[in-house]
């Protein structure tokens, strides 16, 4: 099992450590609830330095993530960001992940960590153009400082205006006395802040000054297990819940990063796909008693037919109520729809409902 470069810091903090993605990770500092509220209002800082990290180089560098990925990549200039994710042959999903433009012919591309190995096979497959491929996962650090008062928070840290970074656009500049630093206005938290990229010999200098500018506001260090009560509420995709090898980008609802504007891996079918209608697709759905959904529960019809599975679900820190996402047959997918979970032999009630869930 690996460890990241903070793991000796997250055990010193009294973090609760289990494996995630083949990596010792923190899942709990205080609790769950306390950490997601602490995102939700104020400052928290998650390690998510597992993440891995693909740079690409070339003059054909873009026409290789034309064809790996969904969403079209021509769109982004220097300094911009763009969520996609990487068609397979069958219909599914190998990857969702963010691509950065970086320079003219420079990319990175930020993949889930127990994809790692899969992701860099399959767009390496493909790459009959010459592109120089970089695997710089285990070379660096990632750390997501969420929340509404991030900007605040971290503007001691750097010499960039933070409030002037836009929604999935970054700055390559200084942060906590390091040079090179790519500050990120992204994360998967719907709360705001930046995701900062490091190497791992500066992180810990980083992890230690972010704490100490932050002390006034709040900060926090926040585990795995708020992250995901966190993109639930905001109803993100989980790559291996909601989303995996046997899921089309237009049944998940990802068709917004779909573009036929373009050819790329799989595109023929998956726009025979978009132009015949899906049979299932994944909805967010509220439970209407005090219940509490989990990934692989049965969604059932008020007859008890099978119409549906569970992907991700939890008790909303937020709302208070059991929310969640599950595929279920395109005749059941309509806002208002009601639905029922099967928890325990029991067919509880819930209703499907527009995402996200957390509205601010």
């Amino acid at each position: 099992m690996k460890n990241t470069a903070l793991s000796h810091v997250h055990e010193s903090l009294g973090a609760k450590m289990l494996p995630f993605a083949g990596y010792n990770m923190p899942i709990t500092y205080e609790g769950v609830n306390a950490e997601h509220e602490t995102v939700r209002n104020a400052v928290g800082v998650f390690d998510v330095s597992h993440m891995g990290e693909f740079l690409l180089t070339g003059e054909n560098a873009l026409a290789l993530i034309q064809k790996v990925t969904s969403n079209d990549a021509s769109t982004l200039t220097i300094g911009r960001a763009q969520y996609s994710c990487l068609p397979n042959n069958e219909g599914g999903i190998v990857d969702d992940l963010i691509v950065y433009r970086m320079k003219e012919d420079q990319y990175l591309l930020v993949v889930n960590a127990s994809n790692i190995e899969k992701d860099w096979n399959w767009i390496s497959s493909h790459n009959d153009l010459g592109v120089d491929m970089r695997n710089i996962s285990d070379d660096y650090s990632l750390l997501a400082i969420q929340g509404p008062k991030a900007v605040e928070a971290m503007q001691a840290l750097t010499s960039v205006d933070l409030a002037s970074i836009a929604y999935y656009h970054f700055v390559v500049g200084d942060f906590a006395g390091f040079e090179q630093v790519i500050i990120s206005a992204t994360g998967y938290t719907g709360s705001g802040g930046f995701e900062i990229y490091c190497k791992n010999s500066e992180v810990e200098t980083i992890w230690n000054k972010a704490f100490e500018a932050g002390a006034a506001f709040g900060i926090k260090p926040i585990g795995l297990a708020a992250r995901d009560t966190l993109r639930l509420e905001m109803g993100f995709c989980l790559y291996g819940n909601d989303i995996n090898d046997t899921t089309s980008p237009l049944e998940a609802g990802l068709g917004w990063i779909t573009k036929f504007t373009k050819d790329f891996v799989n595109s023929d079918n998956l726009k025979k796909q978009k132009e015949n209608g899906v049979s299932r697709k994944l909805v967010g759905f509220e439970m209407l008693e005090r219940a509490v959904p989990r990934h692989d529960y049965e969604i059932v019809d008020a007859s008890g037919n099978v119409i549906g599975i569970v992907t991700s679900g939890t008790m909303s820190p937020t709302l208070g109520k059991g929310i969640g996402l599950g595929y279920v047959t395109a005749e059941n997918s309509a806002l208002d729809s009601e639905i029922y979970i099967r928890i325990r032999k029991n067919d509880v009630p819930a209703k499907v409902v527009k995402l996200p869930f957390y509205k601010k």
